[in-house]
């Protein structure tokens, strides 16, 4: 089945090895969102015909209101929220602004729900669509230290994740969550050798988990059958069975 998809933030990270997995698909059409990644955004236009990027601010309220128009006439068969700001939020909750709640949640949350909105208003006309939300395997575990503000983004949109599922089942739309383990990204640049270290001896593999084999569980969702929906995977080697 050739499909039309739509990637928030992926030019770069996670992102962009999700852009490049499912534009070697062939018949796919891909559009992915960037902001601070322009020249990687034009390198994967330049690499892959089926690919597009839109340059989207989503604190940008003019930005935002073309790229949901975008989304009104895209036909678009899936929705991937993968798009995540953590400037500044990396700190134990006690020592975050209070004004830093509020500033994320419309940076990372309210973008999310506003084109989810308006994907499944399309969705429902054409009576298929597929959502597919990046999440975190903090979620099923301790979460590390300094994470809370993202890890609590991240509960938020698991929850939405479900009741886009139930809500929209009936109109053969379905919504899915991936809950990744640790991987080395620009998001988890930051993080010591030493805990890098440990976290792979850890490991029941030995070996971290990379954005490649996220992506791969992406294309899956991408085609698999309306019947798997409401799932949360989580991608972490059995650490948690659940």
């Amino acid at each position: 089945m050739l499909m039309k998809i739509l990637i928030t933030g992926g030019a770069s990270g996670l992102g962009e090895s999700i852009t490049r997995r499912l534009a070697s698909v062939p018949g796919n059409t891909v559009y992915f969102t960037y902001h601070s990644s322009e020249q990687q955004a034009r390198q994967l236009e330049h690499e892959w015909s089926n690919c597009r990027g839109i340059s989207c601010n989503f604190q940008d309220q003019e930005a935002m209101a073309a790229l949901l128009a975008f989304v009104e006439q895209a036909d678009l068969d899936v929705l991937i929220h993968n798009a995540f700001a953590t400037e500044n939020i990396q700190k134990h909750f006690h020592k975050l602004d209070p004004g830093v709640f509020s500033a994320h949640f419309s940076a990372n949350i309210l973008p999310v729900l506003q084109l989810t909105q308006r994907a499944i208003l399309q969705f429902r006309k054409k009576k298929f669509g597929k959502i597919i939300s990046l999440l975190t395997s903090a979620l099923v575990d301790t979460p590390p230290l300094g994470w809370s503000e993202y890890v609590a983004g991240k509960a938020y949109l698991a929850s939405m994740s479900k009741s886009w599922a139930a809500e929209n089942s009936a109109f053969n739309i379905t919504s899915n969550a991936i809950s990744p383990a640790f991987m080395l990204t620009r998001l988890t640049a930051g993080t010591d050798e030493r805990i890098q270290q440990q976290l792979t001896q850890s490991h029941p593999l030995k070996r971290l988990l990379t954005p490649d084999e996220v992506a791969d569980t992406v294309q899956y969702l991408t085609t698999c059958s309306q019947q798997i929906n409401g799932i949360n995977l989580i991608i972490n080697a059995g650490v948690h069975v659940v």
